[in-house]
């Protein structure tokens, strides 16, 4: 047998023994994956809280209500922080989810704290209405976190509406420093970490992007 003829039977040889053992890891896994499925058998709403520094928070609890609109739920946002209304994801929807911008700007900007708990118990009042009523399946609470942290609001009054909320309705709250109560009242947190932002290399806020 020629040499070439012996080394293409090797490699057949070898890449066969790959893909066999690549199928025995993956029927390995599966079987855990599915077992692990159909033990998921409890259903209600979820609180999400998305925190951490780094860009996104708020994108991801938009493309969850892009999520639960398509499938025909009632959703309602309430944006604490944020004042300009000319963002694309407010644009596009809001007009299909009950939407409400009640920030007056960061707070750098406003300077004003006896301002700033108003502005921020008015907000909280809109969202306590959407968290008693069960028609809202998806409830957004964009930026409430900043709140809690500065002490605008009760946070035992924030963490009890949660808690009391109706059983099938879904929360996404977002913001940086998500106080360790909120963290362990909540289903899934997750954890946006800060590695890279264009911003710092002098790249301006863009649409469709950042806005």
């Amino acid at each position: 047998m020629a040499d070439s003829q012996r080394a293409a039977d090797k490699d057949a040889s070898q890449g066969q023994s790959k893909n066999q053992r690549h199928a025995a890891r993956m029927a390995k896994k599966k079987t855990v994956v599915d077992a692990a499925i159909a033990a998921a058998t409890d259903e209600h709403g979820l609180l999400i809280v998305i925190t951490g520094n780094g860009k996104g928070k708020s994108t991801s609890a938009f493309g969850t209500v892009a999520r639960a609109l398509g499938h025909g739920m009632k959703v309602g946002v309430v944006q604490f922080i944020k004042s300009r209304t000319d963002t694309g994801e407010e644009a596009f929807l809001g007009k299909h989810a009950e939407w409400h911008v009640t920030g007056d700007g960061f707070t750098w900007d406003t300077q004003n704290r006896t301002q700033d708990i108003a502005t921020a118990q008015r907000g909280w009042a809109i969202a306590a209405r959407m968290l008693a009523d069960p028609s809202y399946r998806l409830v957004v609470l964009d930026e409430l976190t900043y709140l809690l942290s500065y002490g605008y609001l009760d946070s035992d009054t924030v963490l009890d509406a949660l808690a009391q909320r109706p059983p099938m309705q879904h929360v996404v709250v977002t913001g940086r420093a998500a106080p360790d109560a909120l963290i362990e009242l909540a289903d899934t947190v997750s954890i946006i970490a800060d590695e890279k932002h264009a911003f710092r290399a002098g790249v301006k806020a863009q649409p469709g992007i950042d806005l």
